[in-house]
């Protein structure tokens, strides 16, 4: 797979078929209205299949499914070991469906084939066969009483979560929440992003394959408005775990409030900033990096790392550095394993992005990029952007674009730098590049974000917790942290005689 051809990809593209219809209780369903819409390829503009719009009643059915087989235990009282055998099995079918996996994703929102390939459905197979193979190593507690008193503490799955995820790498979100609240023995009910929902439905069905009971694990595509919101108001389920834009996930937590105060955990916006201090002996690693965290994934990632801010005696050489690598990954088919860059996912997003860098022109010195381009004469494609001389207060350092646009700013002191960083509305992220170790420290302690990189950026695993801080939203994915999500405490206290007779 690693040494296809773009003629290959395409040929394997071709012979595709796409599962369209939703995921509900073991089985794939029209939408009860019968209602579709089309899930369009960005990079071309051909529309891939007309997936069944789900609404109120859909999640009803499901919700209802879900319930039903969580109550019947198949699945919530199956032992750890039991739960952990299948979920491994499921991982090593999407290794073995990994070329499907990644075109479905790379066809749907745009992103390189050869990223999905090696990067996103090797990491959902990974992520799914970590929580296997954690959650029967997951000890419960004693508590310490006096003699006479047992106190068991136990983490006992929810029951039915809802599950809404973006559409910037589709299947690796629905895995950071399906993996742990599945292995932890919930019920799940998905609603992936409406530009995005091949693979999700697509890893529904080898879930099944692998074992997974039925009702266990529902796939429902549809609108934010309607699908996502009655997931958000159900009054049966216990659980809602969100990665999207800060304002949705506000929208969810009204939800919560409105309906059964069912746990709502956010994973919002983001707005990275990425500190290169003078001291960084290697300016081409920090710049390689600079330029990865921002282009990569055409921009589309939560903790992007957007702003750039540069000790000004270093300032020039980083942006002389950073223009001849954006200039060196313009956009291309996603296909072609040639390609540097792949698609935007629609072409709102396409049209939100330019809006920035219109407006940012004049406000900001652009040294590269800003345009609008098309490849072999379609798609929705935007050229590599940087802004250098950005002032703290422009748009292009205060809100998120979720583009190839990077902000570079100069500073003239460390806690000048920290000050700036700090100064936003998110904390997901972000990286800092130096070779003092104090300082290292030093920053890191005083930057307000859930992860901070130091001399490389946006650095995650399963081992650690994803999440942020601010308006970034709280909770985290990955980790063992992450099963304190989809699992509640629960106390059994014991008396006893202490003594016989």
């Amino acid at each position: 797979m690693l040494d296809y051809s773009h003629k290959d990809w395409k040929s394997r593209a071709a012979g595709l078929s796409f599962r369209n219809q939703a995921f509900i209780d073991g089985n794939f369903v029209d939408a009860a209205s019968g209602k579709t819409f089309d899930s369009i390829n960005p990079a071309t503009g051909e529309v891939l299949a007309a997936v069944a719009e789900c609404d109120v009643e859909d999640v009803d059915r499901a919700v209802a499914a879900a319930r039903k087989a969580f109550e019947a235990g198949h699945w919530s009282r199956m032992g750890p070991s039991d739960r952990k055998e299948v979920l491994l099995k499921l991982a090593g079918l999407i290794r073995e469906n990994l070329e499907e996996m990644a075109l479905l994703d790379s066809l749907d929102m745009g992103k390189l084939v050869k990223d999905a390939a090696t990067i996103d459905a090797p990491g959902s197979a990974h992520f799914f066969q970590w929580y296997a193979e954690a959650i029967d190593k997951v000890y419960d507690e004693v508590a310490p009483t006096g003699p006479g008193d047992l106190a068991l503490v136990r983490r006992v799955p929810l029951g039915v979560v809802g599950a809404v995820t973006p559409w910037n790498f589709p299947l690796d979100m629905a895995t950071w929440k399906a993996a742990a609240a599945l292995a932890a023995g919930n019920s799940v009910v998905l609603k992936p992003a409406e530009q995005s929902p091949l693979s999700a439905l697509r890893l529904a069905e080898l879930a099944s394959e692998a074992g997974v009971p039925d009702g266990v694990f529902n796939v429902l595509p549809g609108f934010g408005e309607t699908a996502g919101k009655a997931l958000g108001l159900h009054m049966d389920v216990d659980c809602l775990a969100f990665t999207g834009s800060t304002a949705i996930g506000k929208m969810f937590m009204q939800y919560s409030g409105k309906s059964n105060m069912k746990q709502v955990w956010p994973e919002t916006g983001g707005k990275s900033p990425n500190l290169i201090f003078a001291d960084c002996e290697d300016l081409d690693a920090a710049a390689d990096m600079a330029a990865f965290g921002i282009f990569f994934n055409q921009g589309e990632v939560c903790s992007a790392n957007s702003r750039l801010y540069v000790e000004r005696s270093i300032k020039d050489a980083i942006v002389e550095k950073l223009i001849a690598r954006a200039e060196a990954t313009q956009p291309g088919d996603p296909l072609d394993p040639a390609s540097k860059m792949g698609a935007i996912v629609d072409e709102a997003q396409t049209q939100g992005i330019m809006q920035f860098v219109e407006e940012g022109i004049s406000s900001a010195n652009i040294v590269t990029g800003g345009k609008r381009v098309h490849v072999d004469g379609k798609g929705c494609f935007v050229q590599p952007t940087i802004f250098d001389d950005v002032t703290q207060d422009n748009p292009l350092a205060r809100d998120e674009i979720f583009g190839p646009v990077l902000s570079v700013i100069a500073f003239d002191h460390e806690d000048e730098a920290v000050a700036m960083a700090n100064d936003s509305i998110y904390g997901l992220a972000a990286s800092v590049w130096t070779d003092n170790l104090s300082r290292a420290c030093r920053v890191s302690e005083n930057l307000n974000v859930g992860t901070v990189s130091v001399n490389t950026v946006d650095a995650l695993s399963a081992q650690t917790p994803f999440g942020g801080m601010k308006q970034s939203g709280f909770g985290r994915d990955l980790s063992l942290h992450s099963l304190e999500k989809y699992t509640a405490l629960k106390t059994t206290w014991i008396k006893y005689k202490a003594q016989a007779g």
